[in-house]
């Protein structure tokens, strides 16, 4: 006889829970890398997620049944819903065959290590530990779990470097970057010597080197990837631009000025570029560039990137073009589908712009690096990870490991509460 307090789920109550933990799991996964987001936005949509979750854990099987069924359709985020509830169930059975899809599916495979990071560690023991021991893919997985929940997986990280399965090697290069694993700087090393043809093997063993202090070889990668083609050439610049003595920085910003692209496109890289060297001298250039209406709010955002200014909290904003198109349209014969990189940006008033810095110009760095309004030191750094947007955290986390090759790389992308444990004063 079951306990008068027990209900049966209901059907629609339930759906609701599987559909909403997919979605707001997509939805996330931008957000994370939003230009307007801060910690306390990751935070409420994190707890929709875990309140969604946890319908779906109260409603037992019925609820890990509605997460399969949804699998009919395998994206990310239906991924993330059931290995969630496979692992709180210890489903091992069940998980491999998830493990299977991943391997095929790389949306799939996205969705369960988002999952194995949103669960706590101890959910994790015995598992983590037999994904180590068993095919590439899983070994994969495993490494990056430990990356995500800042563990060292220990003597595996070092065989999976020394593997001739690329996958493999580049989740163990990150994990050891992430990581700190200043002992396996050399490892690194070797990969970036005979990665040349291979460009994510190739940026991902120059990231690791940066990340652990080694600089030489891996900024001449980085620039290689920078100046070429390809999905590394952006992640590429953009370390080049953070790691680079200053002065290296500005000839490499006029070097990439000069390149063979679109003008708008190469103007926009260039402010890019400006903002990650933090060359305060070009701060009226910038304001300039918030004239063009392709441009301004990319100019905005890199004036406060280096000046620290918050255009909208200091009223240095504009409302949008009334006729402004931007993104994807109801228009089912427009090619566009690709999401406005700007969205969300404040729109900068030049002139408010303008009279702004020069009150303020005289208290910022110049010759060197300008980060956030200031130098960009350890405890600025600090500041910027509690109390920066997503895209700031994310260049402060990097200076961080720069500034102090060993030390772990903040999870930005992390569960809220567990950033917000990492970041309470020891």
């Amino acid at each position: 006889m079951k306990p008068p307090f027990e209900r049966p789920p209901i059907p629609v109550v339930v759906h609701q829970h599987a559909e909403e933990s997919a979605m707001l799991r997509h939805i996330r996964s931008v957000l994370a890398r939003a230009p307007h987001v801060r910690l306390r936005h990751l935070a409420r949509l994190d707890e929709r997620i875990a309140a969604h979750l946890d319908g779906l854990a109260v409603a037992g099987s019925y609820g890990t049944r509605l997460c399969t069924e949804a699998l009919e359709r395998p994206g990310a985020g239906e991924v993330f819903a059931l290995a969630v509830r496979l692992i709180d169930e210890r489903d091992e059975t069940a998980l491999q065959r998830l493990i299977a899809i991943a391997a095929a599916l790389p949306d799939a495979r996205r969705g369960l290590l988002s999952a194995l990071g949103w669960v706590s560690a101890p959910s994790l023991r015995g598992l983590v530990r037999t994904l180590l021991g068993g095919d590439a893919v899983r070994r994969e997985l495993a490494i990056g779990a430990c990356r995500l929940h800042a563990v060292d997986p220990g003597p595996p990280l070092l065989a999976a470097l020394g593997e001739d399965m690329p996958a493999l090697r580049v989740a163990a290069l990150r994990a050891a970057g992430a990581l700190g694993r200043r002992d396996l700087l050399q490892y690194a090393g070797a990969i970036l010597a005979e990665a040349h043809e291979d460009p994510a093997l190739a940026f991902r063993a120059a990231e690791c080197a940066c990340l652990l202090g080694g600089r030489g070889a891996a900024e001449a990668t980085l620039e290689s990837l920078a100046i070429g083609e390809g999905p590394e050439q952006a992640p590429a610049e953009r370390l080049l631009l953070l790691t680079i003595d200053f002065a290296r920085g500005r000839e490499f910003v006029r070097r990439i000025a000069h390149a063979q692209e679109p003008h708008a496109v190469l103007r926009r890289r260039v402010i890019g570029a400006t903002a990650l060297l933090g060359d305060a001298t070009a701060v009226p250039w910038l304001i300039e560039q918030m004239a063009d209406e392709v441009l301004a709010r990319k100019a905005g955002e890199a004036f406060t990137l280096i000046t620290g200014a918050d255009l909208a909290d200091l009223d240095l904003e504009r409302k949008p073009p009334a006729d402004l198109q931007s993104g994807p349209n109801d228009d089912p014969d427009d090619a566009n589908v690709a999401l406005d990189d700007d969205e969300s940006l404040p729109w900068p008033d030049p002139e408010r712009v303008r009279r702004w810095w020069q009150t303020h110009s005289a208290g910022l760095p110049t010759g060197i690096r300008c980060f956030m309004g200031a130098t960009a030191t350890m405890a600025h750094c600090q500041h910027v990870l509690r109390e920066g947007t997503q895209r700031q955290r994310s260049v402060a986390a990097q200076l961080i490991c720069l500034l102090e090759p060993g030390r772990s790389l903040f999870p930005i992308a992390a569960p809220a509460w567990r950033q917000q444990r990492l970041l309470k004063p020891q």
